[in-house]
């Protein structure tokens, strides 16, 4: 390793004008990385990750000034430095891989195109081995088949190929650090580790260094040589994961450690059946084909689901995990009456509902009732948080004026939120109370049933263990029945009473969370369960 720090940050400082006054987001920071050197910086929304990693890429907004102290990256202080020169380190000393590659990715150019334009960037020109070049980027980042890779566009490429997509961009320059911003947080924990394990790999061959930038704490321990936890702009533990994990000094630390599913115990399976014996809902059997467009040479029909058993018992949790693709949501859908099988059966307390009519199975909406993974997605922006808690009152007709005042108090502190916040719009909440107004309206009319999907994948870690802890308080109150369907199988482990596998639409394993997690008996279950973040630093 050199002992010139490729990143050298002195008393950093960064705020953002708003409403005519400056925010500090960034406090004092100081810290280096040296060439080879693997760094995770780990903290919650607002903790000031972005502003920084904006900061060394010469990015902030116009709104957003360094009021102090200085950030060199390779000998350059690029507080001070020009456009021009910043627009030289972006790319050829500097490395990024954005969260989101939907949204990173230009849907209108192929992915060579793409690869190329980074390229060209970087030698300044267009040269004649440029095409072979695409080709040996995207063999680098472990895509197979290169050649019809590059002809493709981002929508025909699933989320783990996009995100090796955007590492061969990142990697064009031939950069000298990796800046990767939330790189796995979509993605589903098998891919994510393949990920994780090829960029450290790559790394690894050419001597440079990566700075993650995560909420993920056990993620950030498997993968980093040294962590840095920040807190609403400032620095407050650095050192080694194994050190910072058995010996935290500062409470914030503790508590983000304390919140994180891959570091609690996990809780010990409940008898299968409840006091009455009887599943509150049961698939039998269920299978489900698309029909695809005729296209030659393909397949005319996609199977979703096949043969899938499930039972869910009043006052208890069955898990769906699984990859994309696997047919969790398919699963989901059958079970709300969205879709209708291609065959088998689905029983709600033993009343066959397979072949409602959506007339006949509207009063069943009010004993089972879905919580959607975006909660920003699922709230109406024009509504109210009273509109949203009451909406699904008012389109049953079953209260309106003070008694509907009144049902939205108890709904609202049912979910830990002031009475204050009914006046306020989605847009005025954060990620984790959005969230907890999403439950309290699932909860409005008194469901025996809650279908949860992905119900914390989008929220930082400590607001993840608030709404967990939410989830089983309100479980333990009101008996209510849960269908979680998650990739995250440390917040499975820790939440539910029965995990059912899927791989391809087919069931790989179902049993009680002991057994499944204890002594797997799939392959597949075996990989999942050794991807999970934080297992290399718990053992």
């Amino acid at each position: 390793m050199s002992q010139h720090p490729l990143i050298d940050i002195q008393g950093l400082q960064v705020s953002y004008r708003v409403g005519g006054q400056f925010v500090p987001a960034v406090k004092g920071l100081s810290f280096s990385l040296v060439q080879g050197e693997t760094v995770a910086i780990v903290g919650e929304s607002g903790s000031g990750k972005s502003t920084l990693a904006n900061t060394l890429l010469g990015l902030l907004p116009e709104n957003a000034r360094i009021c102090g102290g200085s950030v060199r990256v390779d000998g350059l202080d690029v507080s001070r430095a020009s456009e021009r020169q910043k627009r030289q380190l972006r790319g050829r000393t500097i490395g990024l891989v954005p969260q989101d590659p939907l949204v990173s990715l230009n849907p209108t150019l192929r992915v060579g195109q793409q690869i190329g334009e980074a390229l060209v960037l970087a030698r300044g020109r267009r040269y004649p081995a440029i095409d072979a070049d695409i080709l040996e980027l995207l063999e680098q980042v472990g895509l197979d088949k290169p050649e019809l890779r590059a002809r493709q566009y981002p929508h025909e490429l699933s989320g783990g190929m996009r995100q090796r997509v955007l590492i061969a961009i990142a990697l064009a320059g031939d950069p000298r650090l990796i800046i990767a911003d939330e790189p796995t947080s979509a993605l589903d924990v098998t891919v994510q580790r393949r990920i994780l394990d090829h960029l450290q790999r790559l790394v690894s061959e050419r001597g440079i260094s990566l700075l993650i930038i995560t909420h993920d704490l056990g993620m950030a321990t498997d993968r980093a040589d040294r962590l840095l936890v920040m807190k609403q702009g400032e620095l407050v533990e650095q050192g080694p994961p194994r050190q910072i994990l058995e010996a935290a000094q500062h409470a914030y630390t503790r508590a983000l450690i304390g919140a994180a599913p891959a570091f609690a115990s996990r809780r010990p399976s409940r008898p299968l059946k409840a006091s009455t014996g009887q599943a509150i809902l049961t698939l039998k059997d269920v299978g489900k084909t698309f029909a695809l467009p005729p296209t030659k040479g393909s397949d005319s029909h996609f199977v979703a689901l096949e043969n899938l058993d499930l039972q869910v018992f009043p006052g208890q949790t069955l898990a769906i995990v699984g990859e994309s693709g696997s047919g969790k949501s398919t699963a989901l859908r059958i079970a709300l009456g969205l879709d209708k099988p291609t065959h088998g059966r689905v029983l709600f307390e033993q009343q066959d509902i397979t072949d409602l009519s959506w007339r006949e199975f509207r009063p069943l909406r009010r004993r089972m009732q879905l919580v959607q993974q975006n909660p920003f997605g699922a709230l109406d922006p024009r509504f109210t948080v009273f509109d949203s808690i009451v909406e699904p009152l008012v389109s049953f007709g079953l209260a309106k004026g003070a008694a509907l005042e009144q049902a939205a108090r108890e709904l609202i502190g049912r979910v830990h939120l002031p009475v204050g916040y009914l006046d306020r719009l989605p847009r005025e909440l954060s990620g984790g109370q959005r969230q907890r107004v999403a439950i309290a309206r699932a909860l409005a009319l008194q469901p025996d049933l809650l279908l949860l999907d992905e119900p914390v994948s989008a929220l930082d870690v400590s607001v993840q263990a608030q709404i967990l802890a939410l989830l089983e308080e309100l479980q333990r109150d009101l008996g209510v029945a849960y269908v979680l369907v998650s990739h995250d199988l440390s917040v499975v482990a820790n939440m539910a009473d029965q995990v059912l596998v899927l791989r391809q639409g087919r069931v790989v394993e179902h049993g009680l969370v002991d057994q499944v997690f204890g002594r797997p008996q799939s392959e597949y279950t075996r990989e999942l369960i050794e991807a999970i973040p934080g297992r290399k630093a718990a053992a």
